[in-house]
């Protein structure tokens, strides 16, 4: 039996969904995400992915119903804290790891970002989706970091800069290509912070 096959609905008037491997679902949704990286969000069709993954469109319609529903399921399953794997010993040394991170998958993120930009204004699932997979992750790892160096006394708790520093990190990473037309490199947002945000902070 081949994957288009094991794709294929059953009779007609039968309501079951299709049952779908985590490999083919994650096969889909790289699928569509790479789709609208490339062609934008209005260019990618159901069909089309269904073509570029050899399956039936029925299965993908029977999975997800329609296009936003796919692709916000899509957004939702790319849901990782990258910065929840950074650790240095030091606040100082994580800020700058979390912008030389940062710097490294910006690019990715904001050709995405800006694939899906009318689309987003337009359907709250799907910006809700956008926002749970890049963003609210993020924030939340990134104040963990900031709490830890709170309870290693590297920073007053009071200090009114921790409030921002999401803000700015995250700020630097859209800005940049609006005002010079390029991406926020990891060197960039390195020096950034070294610049700007540890100085905010007390921090060397």
């Amino acid at each position: 039996m081949t994957s288009q096959d094991a794709d294929r609905p059953g009779p007609v008037g039968t309501s079951r969904r299709s049952k779908i491997t985590p490999e083919r679902e994650r096969e889909f949704f790289d699928a569509v995400l790479n789709q609208i990286r490339e062609c934008g969000y209005d260019a990618v069709t159901m069909e089309g992915v269904a073509a570029s993954t050899r399956c039936s469109k029925s299965t993908l319609y029977r999975q997800w119903r329609t296009k936003p529903q796919f692709v916000a399921a899509a957004l939702r399953s790319n849901r990782q804290a990258r910065f929840a794997r950074i650790d240095t010993g030091t606040l100082a040394g994580d800020l700058r790891e979390a912008a030389r991170c940062a710097g490294e998958w910006s690019p990715k993120d904001a050709t995405l970002l800006q694939a899906l930009g009318h689309a987003v204004v337009q359907d709250r699932e799907l910006a809700q989706a956008l926002r749970e997979a890049l963003v609210d992750p993020e924030i939340a790892a990134l104040r963990k970091i900031l709490g830890r160096g709170v309870e290693r006394g590297e920073v007053a708790s009071d200090n009114a800069a921790l409030e921002y520093i999401p803000a700015q990190i995250f700020g630097v990473l859209r800005v940049r290509p609006m005002l010079e037309g390029r991406n926020a490199d990891p060197e960039y947002v390195v020096r950034f912070v070294e610049a700007a945000v540890l100085p905010a902070l007390g921090l060397e």
